[in-house]
């Protein structure tokens, strides 16, 4: 009996670990962030009035006088097998400004998908997530610089929809996807569809990504945002290309250009921006990103950046040549003080247009520049 007993015990012990290796993995993760900032300007004044807010940078976030608070982000992931959902919540001024379009309980939801990873090269995602386009992201955890350029302030910040993701080898990767007009998160008001794409390349030493969106951005809507007016503009076609290299171990460039154009519709916007002629408007730019590695717990970097709107553009910059041109170049220095999980970020930065789009000093007059400093501090976990 035990000469029996004994292999039966080994083969039902061998049949349960075939099992257990066999079986879905579960994991659950919480993550997140929390960013506070303060700004000043140094030709400008540092306080609103009650017809008027302190000049700041056209971009976005990081824009409020004083000591001030960016948000607290926390994200939930679960994945079981092949399957996961991610939840990315945001709560503050910086959260705010990212879902824009969102209103009630959903405008503190930065992210909400699920994902299939069908097999190791496809995997499907439905939901809400976070651009493609672009070199920078809204989490202020990833961006070297704290505040954020031109390009990606008026390129889109989110997505709905359906995205496919391929690895077609080691190096190279393609996404496509069908989504809601940009920045329509909870759903699509405007009943037209948008499509995008990528193309990546990536190796150790770096990576480069062609991104493409193209798709009528608002249908018809009233002029409460709503389906069913007059007003449209055409189709927006936007390429986009971010690129990276680490040229040595402590020494890294970044690159990101992109070009944005909006063909005329049945009708114009109430800015009055848009040139009667029916010219296609937009925006196109390009930065560079210069990082240096001084130690493992100190960096320096700088980001250039040259924009400019056409034909009105995005109303940007507010205030254009007869022609609707406006343009502004950008100048962003900016350290990383690196303090176990605590980032301190010093910044200074210097936007220079082509137009007077900055109240100067007195308040009487406006300027072409503006010079701000900034101290961030970004806590990740």
């Amino acid at each position: 009996m035990k000469k029996i007993y004994l292999p039966l015990v080994m083969l039902f012990a061998l049949n349960s670990y075939a099992q257990e290796e066999d079986a879905p993995t579960k994991s659950f993760q919480i993550s997140g962030s929390a960013d506070v900032y303060a700004r000043f300007n140094l030709n400008s004044f540092n306080r609103n009035y009650d017809d008027m807010d302190a000049p700041s940078p056209a971009t976005s976030f990081a824009n409020d006088p004083g000591f001030a608070i960016g948000m607290a982000n926390v994200i939930a992931s679960y994945e079981f097998g092949k399957v996961g959902a991610v939840a990315d919540l945001v709560f503050g001024p910086r959260g705010e400004d990212a879902v824009f379009n969102s209103t009630g309980s959903s405008n503190i939801v930065n992210q909400l998908y699920v994902y299939w990873n069908v097999n190791d090269k496809v995997s499907l995602t439905l939901g809400n997530w976070n651009t493609y386009l672009g070199y920078e992201v809204i989490s202020p955890t990833a961006n070297f610089n704290y505040s954020t350029s031109y390009m990606f302030s008026y390129g889109p910040f989110s997505h709905t929809g359906l995205k496919a993701d391929f690895v077609l080898s080691d190096e190279f990767s393609a996404m496509v996807a069908i989504m809601n007009p940009t920045d329509f998160t909870e759903f699509n008001p405007a009943g037209t569809y948008t499509l995008g794409a990528q193309l990546g390349y990536a190796k150790d030493a770096g990576s480069a990504y062609l991104n493409f969106l193209y798709g009528d951005q608002d249908g018809k809507l009233d002029g409460n945002g709503n389906n069913g007016g007059d007003d449209s503009s055409g189709s927006t076609f936007q390429v986009d290309l971010t690129a990276g290299v680490d040229l040595s171990d402590d020494f890294y460039l970044g690159f990101n250009t992109t070009y944005n154009t909006t063909s005329t519709g049945e009708a114009y916007t109430d800015t009055g921006i848009r040139d009667v002629d029916g010219d296609d408007f937009g925006f196109y730019g390009a930065a560079i990103y210069l990082q240096y590695s001084l130690s493992d717990s100190f960096a320096i970097g700088t980001r250039g950046e040259y924009f400019q709107e056409f034909n009105g553009g995005a109303g940007a910059l507010g205030v254009y040549d007869a022609d609707g041109d406006a343009g502004v170049f950008a100048v962003t220095v900016s350290g990383n003080i690196a303090i176990g999980d605590l980032m301190l970020i010093p910044e200074i930065r210097l936007d220079s247009a082509d137009q007077d789009i900055f109240t100067n000093k007195e308040i009487d007059g406006t300027q072409k520049s503006l010079a701000s400093l900034l101290l961030a501090a970004v806590y990740k976990f």
